[in-house]
């Protein structure tokens, strides 16, 4: 997990963003809205990349939009004083389901239904597993292999990469292995997670 370290820097560069969506008068919860909508853009395009590869090339720019607004919803609650429960509940339950229908697409584009069913638990039991914490009155969990802002700039350049790359090693395609590596790695944050939280109970 390494991008979740950088969001002093990511808050910095949002500032301007920030300021702008204040005159625009936009709500958090209206940009976590338009975030989803950008993600099930991105599943879309994932899916005909399968069919032409050029659609990879817009889902990664709107997935690389979607890890933008996520940032920005929370920046701008905080700026407005605006942050809530209600709003965190919102933009958590849009983060699964953009979650959900990247990789969805992602499988479905390449045919590799299996691969995307592991890909697409491991993403959710990771997530789960950060908030089930704050349940327990622990903090938020985000540690361990791969977090959120982690996935988003892989499935963004892998985008990019299937645009131009047909063939990748032992006969899947660069898509698939992107699939494998959350298959696995997804699990092994999950179990990470899991393992801080059971220490920090016992």
């Amino acid at each position: 997990m390494t991008l979740d370290q950088l969001r002093p820097v990511a808050d910095r560069l949002l500032r301007p963003f920030v300021s702008v969506s204040t005159r625009l008068g936009l709500t958090p919860d209206a940009v976590s809205v338009v975030a989803f909508v950008l993600a099930g853009g991105a599943g879309a395009a994932f899916y005909l990349g399968g069919a032409d590869p050029v659609w990879y090339l817009a889902g990664s720019v709107l997935v690389f939009l979607n890890g933008w607004l996520d940032l920005l919803d929370g920046a701008l609650a905080r700026e407005l004083g605006t942050d809530s429960l209600a709003g965190d509940l919102l933009d958590h339950v849009l983060d699964r389901y953009a979650d959900i229908v990247i990789i969805a697409g992602l499988a479905a584009g390449v045919g590799r239904y299996a691969l995307g069913f592991a890909a697409v638990t491991g993403v959710l039991m990771t997530s789960y597993l950060g908030t089930q914490a704050q349940a327990v009155d622990l903090d938020r969990v985000y540690g361990g292999l791969l977090g959120r802002a982690d996935r988003l700039a892989l499935v963004g350049v892998t985008g990019v990469l299937a645009a131009v790359v047909s063939a990748a090693p032992a006969g899947l395609s660069v898509v698939a292995w992107l699939l494998v590596v959350f298959a696995v790695v997804g699990h092994v944050t999950a179990l990470q997670r899991f393992y801080y939280s059971w220490r920090a109970l016992s």
